[in-house]
């Protein structure tokens, strides 16, 4: 095994030591940090280590991405860290909702998703040992190889029980044993369906979609009995307050008593409380978003497909798809299947078929040995090295990837391709499109179609349009830089702002000031409004108007970032005046924001302007100090 203990004190001292460290996790590629300080990390040193593929801040973490060896990386990080399962972490009031909601949902799912991936691809293996009668389902091998399979989504209450409660800085053995409660015998047996033949206490709101039959009381209150066995958000719930309500009793019971008493009072009061309302009233809410989304996604699955497929990939990147994966697992435990995530399979497919067509067209060695273990890692699921390394960096393959995922997940949406189970990625993910309890294939079949299809016209697409990036030299004769032999001038940008201009090395966000991400210069804006800084393409568009790229007439990458880490605002407070891919011309507007409404909400308005391609050129400078209008030169590009 190779030592990762190197790698591991590097990344700790890069985070800010271990002192700056609140707890860490990782998920299929991703070491998941949550920092005291952000601004400690020293984001550009991590990015160039080699075993680094990428550093992310979203989703109130600090993600630095690894690959296949993320596990391995994790256990020295944890060993020479000395962080425990135990480690608490204090809540960060400073983030918004949505960044909470990611952190809960990314910290209590996604340590489940290695044994979910593991046991789903094993019953869709199953199904296919039955299918083509290598074994029987009456057989001891297939039983106890399939109780493997079923089991974890059967007692999941009680893993998530068990994160849950650690994620809220809770006794963890209280969540586990909450969620074994879910799935006793006994209570599994008060479920309404196994008791319909039984005549009902008493009905509770007829007529409506909350009807429910009485058949057990607590003390006297009716107890409307759900299923709870594989279900997911009400053990997350009820863990919220439960830990709640044990650190209250861990506060004010004696330390005497503490040890028996305080998980004594708090399952006596909060699994009575969850049968009694946190259980229906979690479960009714659930199912009315799942018929929500179900009814969304019907109004055109087509249309739902190419959404899902296309942005899968931009999700991924932000850390964003966490908001997706629990409506996908909540179908698959409530009904059985899921159809709503499937199109999001196109995406993996899409993006190693680019890499494989820059592998065949590239005569750069260097891109060729970078390109085929990322297209073989690909085929098993984990496309972050093929993103970060490869596509990303030269965009339009991205783009490309995007688009062939887009059409495979409109056919995936077309065909309705429904999933059976949960958790196998890449080349294995096409067991989970087998029924597993009838046998049948049809999703697979289709499935496979869509795959082939965003694999071929990403393939294609790349294979045209792919060019190595051209290299800049000397005229002989006077040294003067030419390209296609045309004089090359420097490039001008003009200031897209009206306000107060500072050095880049000045922004809080190291991720800026660093120059990570290119050189350039901020504008702490005065008015709301963001105009064109020059002739050129609209590249990239956030839909939350927080930022745009605009690639100019001259080549030049320009990211501008209005705010900082305003993406947690989800659009609130900005207009958009453009869209993707149009070419605006200099002083177009862009976009209009709110300053003294982002300024209110806790964010710094600051807005750096950067050249992403700045390595592309001798030298970047600043041309403004102090106050600058928009319209008014701001940078010069030297070639």
């Amino acid at each position: 095994m190779k030592d990762y203990s190197e790698l591991a004190k590097f990344i700790i001292e890069n985070v800010g030591g271990k002192d700056n460290i609140s707890s860490v996790s990782h998920c299929i590629t991703r070491l998941r940090f949550k920092l005291k300080d952000e601004g400690k990390a020293n984001t550009d040193a991590l990015s160039d280590k080699e075993g680094i593929v990428k550093v992310m801040q979203s989703g109130g973490q600090y993600q630095v991405v690894i690959g296949n060896e993320v596990a391995d990386v994790y256990k020295e990080v944890s060993k020479i860290g000395g962080f425990t399962e135990d480690h608490k972490v204090e809540d960060d009031n400073s983030k918004g909702p949505f960044a909470k909601l990611i952190d809960i949902i990314s910290g209590v799912i996604a340590p489940t998703l290695g044994v979910l991936a593991a046991t789903g691809l094993l019953k869709g293996l199953l199904t296919l040992a039955v299918f083509f009668k290598l074994l029987s389902d009456t057989s001891g091998t297939y039983l106890i190889l399939y109780s493997i399979a079923d089991s974890v989504f059967y007692f999941l209450p009680a893993f998530l029980g068990y994160l849950s409660f650690k994620k809220f800085g809770g006794n963890p053995l209280i969540g586990l044993t909450i969620g074994l409660v879910f799935c006793y015998p006994n209570i599994v047996g008060m479920d309404p369906s196994k008791l319909a033949k039984s005549t009902p206490l008493l009905t509770l709101f007829k007529g409506t979609f909350f009807e429910s039959n009485v058949y057990h009381k607590f003390l006297g209150i009716p107890v409307i009995m759900m299923n709870y066995t594989s279900s997911v958000v009400p053990i997350i719930v009820t863990s919220y307050f439960g830990a709640k309500l044990e650190n209250f009793f861990q506060k004010t019971i004696p330390a005497v008593l503490k040890m028996f008493l305080v998980p004594l009072l708090t399952l006596i009061i909060i699994v009575p409380l969850t049968f009694l309302v946190i259980g229906p009233v979690t479960t009714w809410l659930a199912q009315l978003i799942g018929a929500a989304i179900g009814f969304v996604y019907n109004l055109s699955p087509i249309i739902a497909g190419i959404l899902i497929g296309g942005l899968w990939q931009v999700l991924v990147i932000f850390g964003l798809h966490w908001s997706i994966i629990p409506i996908a697992l909540y179908n698959l435990t409530a009904q059985g299947f899921d159809q709503f995530m499937s199109p999001y399979f196109a995406g993996t497919f899409a993006q190693i078929a680019v890499v494989l067509a820059i592998v065949l067209k590239t005569k750069d060695k260097k891109l060729k040995q970078l390109g085929v273990p990322a297209f073989v890692t690909g085929i098993f699921g984990i496309t972050e090295p093929a993103i970060y390394g490869i596509t990303l960096p030269k965009k339009k393959p991205f783009i490309i990837s995007c688009i062939g995922a887009a059409i495979g997940g409109g056919i995936i949406g077309f065909f309705r391709v429904t999933s059976y189970t949960f958790g196998a990625i890449g080349i294995f993910g096409f067991t989970t499109y087998i029924n597993t309890t009838t046998g049948d294939m049809i999703s697979l079949v289709h499935a496979a179609i869509g795959v082939v299809v965003a694999m071929v016209v990403s393939f294609v697409l790349t294979f045209i349009t792919y060019k190595d990036d051209e290299e800049v030299k000397a005229d002989g004769k006077d040294g003067v830089l030419k390209k296609d032999n045309n004089l090359v001038e420097d490039i001008k940008l003009y200031s897209p702002l009206n306000g107060e201009v500072i050095a880049i090395e000045n922004v809080e966000d190291e991720a800026f000031s660093s120059k990570a991400l290119g050189n350039g210069v901020a504008v702490i804006p005065t008015e709301g409004k963001l105009y064109a800084p020059c002739d050129g393409t609209i590249a990239t568009l956030f839909p939350t108007g927080h930022a745009l790229g605009i690639l100019s007439d001259d080549g030049a990458e320009i990211l501008i970032h209005i705010g900082m880490d305003t993406v947690q605002l989800e659009g609130k407070y900005f207009t958009i005046k453009t869209k993707n891919e149009k070419y605006v011309k200099k002083g177009e507007l862009l976009i209009e924001f709110d300053i003294e409404k982002i300024k209110e909400a806790g964010y710094d308005i600051t807005t750096p302007i950067v050249i992403t391609n700045s390595t592309d050129y001798l030298d970047v400078v600043q041309m403004k100090d102090r106050y600058v209008k928009h319209g008014e030169e701001i940078i010069k590009i030297i070639r």
